[in-house]
């Protein structure tokens, strides 16, 4: 862990367990903008997590839907001519209307026309960007960054999130915002603070769309009004906490996606205590 200010792990899982309590009270509403693939699982892991999920992705719409919601989540794994400008329209009105956003680039750095659709969507300046480390990489590239390709393989990463961590606070530092890249160890970073941690399954890629899942629920964290860094932080580390308890009871996949949205559900403050784990 490297960080001004020296959170600690006790820290971490202190506010967490909180924030955990928070969305299930607060219920806030979360505005997805997501692929096809995703739907179903980013919705129940919302509803899980006590969130309210809106699967809101008319342009006719959105503009007036957003000052509703108390965060945007936009992902671009199943894209489209209009799902761009969708996202387009959608984050325009969340950055008018103070509504904080999250980016989920999924597939960044695979081809012109998405990453043409991603460098148009960082210019309504996300609270938080969350991918694995080659999408978190290609951005980096997009923004100027690096010139490190950072191509990933379909949507699979082909990078470990230590290559990543230098690129991801500059681009965090740039995009004055909070960048999440997720693999066996995730990192978090405002630019300034850094946090690993090291829960988490191997079980959790063998359940398609769960990472697009969790960038929901870090919009459900952002939608509370608390600064991005601490809500991403603690998102990133419930979901992996909730991924140890499902393992200890699936037998494969299929039961293991079962297991994970009940774990959600039940999740608290002391499965975090006990649980959790900085690298």
């Amino acid at each position: 862990m490297e960080e001004t200010g020296k959170t600690t792990r006790d820290e971490i899982a202190a506010q967490t367990g909180l924030l955990i309590a928070a969305v299930r009270d607060a219920r806030p509403l979360v505005q997805m903008i997501t692929n096809y693939v995703s739907m179903d699982i980013a919705a129940n892991v919302l509803l899980a997590a006590g969130a309210a999920p809106a699967m809101v992705f008319a342009p006719e719409e959105s503009p007036e839907f957003v000052r509703r919601a108390s965060a945007l989540v936009v992902n671009t794994g199943t894209l489209s001519a209009p799902g761009a400008q969708a996202m387009e329209v959608a984050t325009i009105a969340a950055r008018t209307h103070g509504v904080p956003w999250v980016l989920d680039p999924v597939g960044a750095g695979a081809t012109k026309f998405r990453d043409d659709t991603i460098c148009k969507l960082l210019r309504h300046r996300p609270a938080v960007i969350r991918g694995n480390a080659s999408e978190i990489m290609a951005v980096a590239r997009l923004a100027g960054l690096t010139q490190e390709a950072g191509a990933p393989r379909g949507v699979d990463s082909a990078h470990e999130t230590s290559q990543v961590e230098g690129l991801a606070q500059k681009l965090a530092r740039h995009g004055l915002c909070t960048v999440a890249a997720t693999g066996d160890v995730d990192i978090v970073t405002d630019g300034r603070r850094l946090v690993r941690l090291a829960n988490g399954s191997p079980l959790m890629t063998k359940v398609t769309a769960l990472g697009c899942g969790l960038t929901g629920y870090v919009g459900a964290f952002v939608g509370l009004g608390v600064d991005p860094f601490t809500a991403t932080l603690s998102a990133l580390a419930a979901y992996a906490v909730a991924g140890d308890m499902a393992a200890e009871q699936a037998k494969g996949p299929a039961s293991f996606r079962t297991a994970f949205i009940d774990a959600l559900y039940t999740l608290d403050a002391s499965d975090i205590a006990t649980r959790l784990r900085v690298a």
